[in-house]
């Protein structure tokens, strides 16, 4: 977007903020999602680093593809539970996991 563009909305009351400001989420509750969309990303890019298909790592984790692609995908219904286990059957250890998490 342009600087004419910006002026335009902030003209019409449109403001700039993050995505825990738009929600009216607590220092906590950002940071818990921050924590689930690392380990979704950590999963997916591990994954990939070990050359599974979302249908063999749903086997690994008796679960389905379409919840390892939820997995991937930061979905709010995801458990930070699944998230772990999940890491964990692609082969991470608590140290893979604590970095992920540290960020």
């Amino acid at each position: 977007m342009n600087r004419a563009q910006w002026e335009r909305l902030q003209a019409k009351g449109w403001k700039e903020g993050s995505v825990a400001e738009f929600l009216d989420l607590t220092p906590e509750e950002a940071a818990f999602v921050e924590i689930k969309l690392r380990l979704s990303d950590a999963v997916r890019s591990l994954r990939r680093k070990s050359d599974l298909t979302q249908v063999q790592l749903a086997e690994r984790l008796g679960s389905s593809q379409s919840r390892v692609a939820k997995i991937e995908a930061g979905d709010p219904s995801v458990s930070l539970d699944l998230l772990t286990r999940s890491m964990l059957a692609l082969g991470a250890s608590r140290r893979d996991i604590a970095r992920v998490l540290s960020g």
